[in-house]
């Protein structure tokens, strides 16, 4: 009996082993790293870098754009994208990928571009630090507009283009995009107004609830 009961006791203490490193294993790895189940509602901003796992959970197409510029976009996003352009085409407007996934190499690059062009202050307001960019995603959609065959492209002519992006926005919801940088929220965003910077959430039902509400995706994820 009494050797049956080491046995006993051995075998507890291995399980409780087991269930310790399994457990810390668990916590460790869901506070760095993101759930398959969670990708397109992932928080990608200046305070939140890309998690460490992303390139296992996405899959990336190469595509083209109408200018025969090659693009690289994550697979949902471009499907519910196609199907976005097709509806704005009814409406006389054509909207083209312009920018969407970009490696920390290449967000670099557009960083010190940009500091170099417009200087440190527009930089820091309009492109992420590299490794802080949602275009790391493949989620996060650049866009410029083609209407009457002038390609509408600069960040100030997009700004100024009002009448065309507020077209542009009022369908978003409808295809699971939302408009991820608003006016006036700059504060929570830590970026100024992009018209043409849309966000793919997959869900038209989560979509049309941020933007009915004027929300940012910093704000929708942080209700309880």
């Amino acid at each position: 009996m009494y050797l049956l009961r080491k046995q006993f006791d051995a075998v507890v203490a291995v399980f409780a082993v087991i269930f310790i490193l399994v457990t810390c294993s668990g916590r460790t790895e869901s506070e760095t790293l993101v759930n398959k189940d969670d990708v397109y509602l992932t928080l990608v901003n200046k305070t939140h870098e890309l998690p460490a796992n992303w390139e296992k959970l996405v899959q990336i197409d190469t595509v083209k754009n109408s200018l025969d510029e090659t693009i690289q976009i994550e697979h949902k996003t471009y499907a519910s994208f196609l199907e976005l352009r097709e509806a704005l085409l009814s409406e006389g407007i054509q909207i083209e990928l312009d920018s969407v996934y970009r490696s920390v190499e290449d967000q670099q690059e557009l960083w010190d571009y940009f500091t170099e062009e417009y200087g440190e202050k527009y930089t820091e307001t309009y492109v992420a630090v590299p490794g802080y960019s949602e275009h790391h995603t493949g989620l996060a959609v650049d866009i410029f507009v083609i209407k009457d065959g002038k390609v509408i492209r600069e960040n100030d002519e997009m700004i100024a283009d009002r009448k065309d992006f507020a077209v542009i926005h009022d369908h978003l919801a409808e295809y699971g995009f939302i408009l991820r940088y608003l006016e006036g929220k700059e504060e929570i965003t830590g970026y100024g107004y992009e018209p043409w910077h849309l966000r793919f959430v997959n869900s038209k039902e989560i979509a049309e609830e941020i933007t009915s509400r004027g929300l940012t995706l910093e704000e929708y994820l942080s209700e309880p």
